[in-house]
């Protein structure tokens, strides 16, 4: 038998292995904490016998190398830049304690470093120095956090340099980077190799590439602008910023105001920031009161006095004129910074020289792709090679003396209108999450792979898939998606009864079954949060076996899903509804075209052509209740983009999507069974359900839409409910435009709020509703392969029939309310990534067609459109012409018009007298593609033929 020895640790001992400290619990009490720290000698030091530099050197940093002037809560850091490079490759010591502290300031970079550490790409080993005998220190008297985890750092340097004496082999020197003057100082004192990380980089093979990743050393070596010239700042009333503590105290008091800063891309010198103090956003006017801002900061506002108010400006360079004056205020603090990596090209113009050997440092300016940002000044010796190329930019600062933030440069990403480039801006322009799935999550998905089936009953059943699940291959199941659909998540079916009732179903891929709770393909779904789909490509949230494949609901396959079932009347009452795991056949994958050809073929009365014909007739009856209980049938025009091949991804035209009767069938059964599902799960868990709603928009959103319709057709619009609303757009019709209703819906749609997930026990009950639907409650069920909310109803739902137990993290409504939050955010910038990708095809798509048709020797292309908006030397359009387009567009006019604010009305002097241009007019516009200046992409160009030709001016 093995002896055991027991060993008391000594009381001396109690100082080094135990840590107390004090924290408050959310209820305000404060509680003292004792832990136990077990420290070893035999925790690996990682370069032991290390064969690739067994005379090198290893590098150790120092936290400040990763949080080196990161501001108010920055998620970037150009110590990470530099790390994440594919030409910085020495091999690397990172302390747990550099890691902990990380952690602490910032998590997104800490989720950075630790992917690095399991990267393939880069030697990294994780010393874990808090636990190692000869590493481990105590906070001292007296001692800040900071000051004990310098010295902690310095004592691991120091150790691992102890050890090239000890081993008979001669180890590799440790090299402490640190960017705190002080601690290499007294790292040299203690005999510790330490360097500035600048400094280590000006050594390097690669160091003109490498530089440029780094910060500006300070603002004295960047050339200052004018108004810089003087060090004289030019936000003087306001700078520095306030405090933290007043700024909290101020918003707590009612004094101060904490909102999202939004700028405006028609104006760079004009923001807002919603409050809930105020109906409309706080106007911010001017660079002072936007107060060196960018995008999605976090920042605190004080509001002038009334006398002080202002409405924007009505050119248009900016939105509409509001009639009314809104709140004005300015910037006094800044709670978060939402700086991060953008995407640029550097401007042509800010080159000093352009010779491409040219090495020399310049200072240039990168314009971001997006309007909402300010151009960044960076230091390059890159600029020549760097020009005409999309790049990667991160802002380091902003000083108060500089018009524009400064940063530095991260990578190139490829030529300018390039396809391959253009993708992958607009992926990191809304940040969406495109790295490759890795060996983690892969290992997540069925070890046979492809060859995965579900297996037959009984005794070969070792995993016991069948238990609780209905068998339902034998039922006529179809599935009916637009062509080339490959992540098929829904199936319908439906039947006759005995009793003259019809049986109808709702057939979702059992996602849940291979995604499990907590583990990493889940994590990775949950940060996903959303399949993002583009023009030519598709970002899956899921890999694509199991989106494609395992639980893609293909034709005579066997599938495992998630079934809601009805009896309902002829008249589309419910009887009763039951949720059920199930096996699935598919008979057959319809694209929505063949579903209605089947549809209204007389000749055809199979069972799977009168399932499609009950699944219609009741989908009639459904939609006409959900109207009549105040639905809304709003517009917004989607776009086809025609491709030349799968492989050349080349636009050859472009067209309106075509919405066809059987579109709606599928989308009311969807509807229902979202429905159905919201009510199940609410009932089963009030507090923490996973669930969608709509809010009513505010009243004064309408007020420009209404005062239109008023004074350009003499139409009133009720929008004191979403009834009210629905039979108000129905009655503007105008029998001369067909057009002129869609317009209206179009544009009472964007008067509306954007839908969001949320969980059932953070808001009130009243406010469950979907207003757009008319649904007092409301979820998303129907798509677990590309929506990560579906997921979790699926886990929900499951537990609510008694089929599995609910992980333990959706009993938490903090939990899933933080995870709510992330998918709303990813659900958001995906929509903005597909309108952006389509923006790009339609600008190529539609210089094709202008180059043939000039080859042909044809005009320019024409198309009939509406206005939408006047400005004051401008107007907006909108092209409607179902045969070809669905976008909008901007005409200017340099020449002075006359503008009738009041009336939505300009005048412009045409060839032989005056012509005035309102709201809802038709006119007719040339369409070209220029390059745009901000994104470097084709953008759509409009001038006026008709009434008026608003070229000759």
């Amino acid at each position: 038998m093995v002896e055991i020895t027991i060993r008391k640790r000594p009381q001396t001992e109690a100082v080094i292995t135990q840590r107390k400290f004090f924290k408050k619990t959310a209820r305000g009490k404060v509680v003292k904490v004792l832990r136990e720290r077990y420290l070893r000698d035999d925790v690996a030091c990682g370069i032991e016998g290390h064969e690739l530099f067994p005379n090198g050197h290893h590098i150790l940093p120092d936290t400040n190398v990763f949080l080196a002037q990161v501001p108010i809560r920055f998620p970037v850091s150009p110590g990470m830049d530099l790390i994440e490079s594919s030409l910085f490759n020495p091999p690397m010591i990172l302390l747990q304690t550099v890691l902990e502290e990380v952690r602490h300031r910032s998590l997104p970079l800490y989720n950075r470093l630790k992917a690095l550490t399991k990267s393939e790409d880069k030697q990294i080993w994780v010393l874990y120095n808090e636990y190692r005998s000869e590493t481990a220190i105590v906070r001292e008297e007296n001692e800040t956090p900071n000051d004990r985890n310098d010295r902690g750092i310095r004592t691991a340097a120091a150790w691992y340099n102890t050890l090239r004496g000890q081993k008979q082999m001669p180890h590799p020197t440790v090299v402490l980077i640190t960017e705190d003057a002080a601690n290499r100082q007294k790292a040299e004192q203690s005999w510790i190799v330490s360097v500035s990380v600048r400094r280590y980089v000006e050594t390097m093979k690669d160091a003109n590439v490498l530089l440029d990743l780094l910060s500006a050393e300070g603002s004295h070596n960047i050339e200052p602008t004018k108004a810089a010239a003087g060090r004289q700042a030019l936000y003087p009333d306001i700078t520095p910023y306030l405090p933290t503590p007043t700024l909290i105290a101020g918003v707590k008091a009612g004094e101060l105001h904490q909102g999202h800063f939004n700028p405006n891309q028609y104006n760079y010198l004009e923001g807002s920031v919603p409050v809930p103090a105020f109906d409309k956003p706080i106007l911010l006017v001017g660079r002072e009161n936007m107060n060196r801002a960018v995008q999605g900061d976090i920042v605190v506002i004080e509001v002038f006095p009334e006398k002080d108010w202002k409405a924007p400006a009505d050119e248009v360079v900016d939105q509409e004129a509001p009639s009314e004056r809104q709140p004005t205020g300015r910037i006094v603090g800044i709670i978060k910074r939402n700086w991060r990596a953008y995407v640029c090209h550097i401007d042509s113009t800010s080159l000093t020289s352009t010779l491409t050997t040219s090495l020399s440092t310049q200072t240039v300016f990168a314009t971001p792709v997006s309007r909402l940002l300010p151009r960044i000044r960076l230091r390059t010796r890159q600029a020549p090679t760097l020009l005409n190329q999309k790049i990667l930019v991160t802002i380091d600062r902003w000083d108060s003396t500089s018009r524009y933030p400064e940063g530095h440069f991260v990578r190139a990403l490829g030529q300018v209108e390039s396809k391959e480039a253009e993708q992958e801006s607009l992926l990191l322009e809304f940040e969406v999450p495109y790295r490759p799935f890795g060996k983690a999550i892969l290992d997540c998905l069925p070890p046979e792979g492809e060859q995965w089936v579900v297996p037959p009953k009984g005794e070969f059943d070792l995993q016991n898939i069948w238990r609780d699940r209905d068998d339902l291959r034998d039922v006529i199941v179809c599935s009916i998606d637009p062509p080339g659909c490959q992540d098929i998540d829904d199936a319908l079916h439906a039947k006759l009864l005995p009793n003259g009732n019809i049986e109808a179903g709702v057939h979702i891929a059992d996602v849940s079954h291979f995604v499990l709770p907590d583990n990493p393909m889940d994590s990775e779904a949950a940060a996903r949060g959303t399949t993002v789909y583009l023009v030519d490509n598709r970002i899956d949230m899921l890999p694509s076996l199991l989106g494609t494949n395992l639980c893609s609901l293909r034709p005579f396959v066997e599938r495992l899903a998630f079934s809601s079932i009805w009896e309902l009347t002829a008249d589309a009452e419910i009887v009763s509804v039951r949720f059920t795991k199930s096996v699935t056949k598919s008979k057959a994958a319809f694209t929505y075209e063949e579903a209605q050809i089947r549809k209204d073929d007389p000749n055809l009365h199979d069972e799977l052509t009168n399932s499609i014909r009950l699944l219609n007739s009741l989908a009639i009856k459904l939609k006409a209740k959900r109207m009549a209980a105040g639905a809304l049938n709003l517009a917004s025009p989607e776009v086809k983009i025609h491709l030349d091949s799968a492989e050349s991804s080349d636009p050859i035209d472009v067209e309106q999507k075509e919405l066809r009767e059987i579109n709606s069938l599928v989308e009311e059964f969807m509807l229902l069974a979202n429905i159905s599902v919201a009510r199940k799960i609410e009932e089963s868990f009030p507090q923490t359900a996973v669930l969608r709603r709509h809010l009513p928009p505010p009243k004064t959103n309408f007020e420009k839409l209404q005062d239109i319709l008023r004074k350009t057709k003499g139409f009133s619009l009720d929008v004191s409910s979403s009834g009210a609303l629905a039979a108000s757009l129905d009655e503007c019709v105008d029998a001369r435009e067909p057009a002129f209703n869609t317009l209206v819906r179009i544009m009472a749609t964007r008067c509306m709020l954007s839908a969001e997930y949320f969980s059932s026990g953070s808001v009130a009950k009243d406010t469950f509703g979907h207003y757009g639907l008319a649904s007092e409650i409301y979820t998303h069920f129907t798509s677990p392969i590309r929506r990560y909310a579906d997921v979790l109803v699926h886990r929900q739902l499951s537990a609510a029939i008694g089929s599995t137990p609910l992980h333990a993290t959706l009993h938490s409504k903090s939990h899933v309310e933080r995870v709510l939050d992330v998918v709303n955010r990813r659900h958001r910038m995906a929509q903005m990534a597909g309108r952006a990708s389509v923006e790009f095809y339609v600008g190529l798509a539609l210089k094709a067609r202008g180059e043939q048709a000039r080859a042909r020797g044809e005009p320019d292309v024409r198309e009939d459109a509406y206005v939408i908006r006047t400005f004051r030397n401008g107007v907006g359009v909108f092209v409607s012409n179902v045969c070809t387009l669905g976008i909008e567009g901007l005409v200017t006019f340099r020449r002075d018009t006359q503008f009738d604010a009041e009336n939505y009305m300009i005048t412009v002097s045409g060839a032989k007298a005056e012509v005035n241009i309102s709201v809802f007019d038709k006119v007719v516009v040339r369409i070209e593609v220029e390059k745009d200046k901000n994104t470097q992409r084709g953008k759509v160009k409009m001038t006026l033929v008709e009434p008026v030709d608003s070229s000759a001016f």
